[in-house]
């Protein structure tokens, strides 16, 4: 990892764009952010995603912010504004039995990295979201909350969440008992009342202590993966 570029200022007012504005005033033309949607969910896969966004005012999406602070109307709005204006794009999705082969942070870091693979540009530069990136054979810098201070973080978030969203809706068609489309996959008390009631799906994650706990009353779905805690 590295810090940021010698030459890129960024000031903490610098609104959403700074980082972008600053790296490319330093010579990166392609900067592409990279971020994930999914990790905390016990059902349902991790996807990633990487954006490149192109300079001046085409790059600059509006209403475009972290995924998370969005309405489902507002993310999907943004969604497709993102794909029509990006440079590039990717998703990757790592099905949840991915997940409990490789364990949380490494199918993270491995999403991440395919997504960055699979970008049809190759970025001079590359912003993650909290979690560093390495061996990616160009500068890159994790940003704390980066989906909040990078446009371009933002724009991967907004792709992967809309991704994931759509995906644990179609889920919710297939297994309407477990309420899916409501809750996406992750631990609320909803979740845990269908959990309870029908037992893990073969889309829960087995290294989830509560997925595991609710196996166990129905003796199935037996694993020998390390467990992980509810998040």
């Amino acid at each position: 990892m590295t810090r940021v570029a010698r030459g890129a200022t960024v000031r903490k007012d610098a609104g959403l764009y700074g980082y972008e504005r600053a790296l490319r005033r330093a010579g990166f033309g392609a900067v592409a952010g990279v971020d994930e949607a999914g990790r905390g969910a016990c059902a349902g896969p991790l996807v990633a995603a990487a954006v490149i966004l192109p300079d001046g005012r085409r790059g600059e999406v509006p209403g475009l912010a972290d995924s998370k602070l969005l309405t489902p109307l507002r993310r999907e709005a943004c969604y497709a504004e993102v794909v029509r204006r990006a440079v590039a794009w990717s998703v990757v999705v790592m099905s949840p039995a991915e997940c409990d082969a490789l364990g949380m942070h490494h199918v993270n870091i491995t999403a991440l990295r395919r997504a960055l693979a699979r970008l049809s540009a190759k970025p001079d530069y590359v912003l993650s979201d909290g979690f560093g990136v390495d061996g990616l054979g160009v500068p890159a810098l994790a940003v704390w909350k980066g989906d909040r201070v990078s446009a371009s973080i933002a724009a991967a978030s907004v792709v992967a969440k809309v991704t994931r969203d759509r995906m644990m809706c179609d889920l919710d068609t297939e297994y309407p008992e477990y309420a899916f489309a409501i809750h996406k996959g992750y631990v609320t008390a909803l979740h845990e009342e269908r959990l309870a009631e029908f037992g893990p799906s073969p889309v829960h994650r087995l290294r989830y202590q509560n997925v595991r706990a609710a196996a166990a009353r129905r003796g199935s779905f037996a694993s020998a993966a390390p467990t992980e805690g509810v998040r």
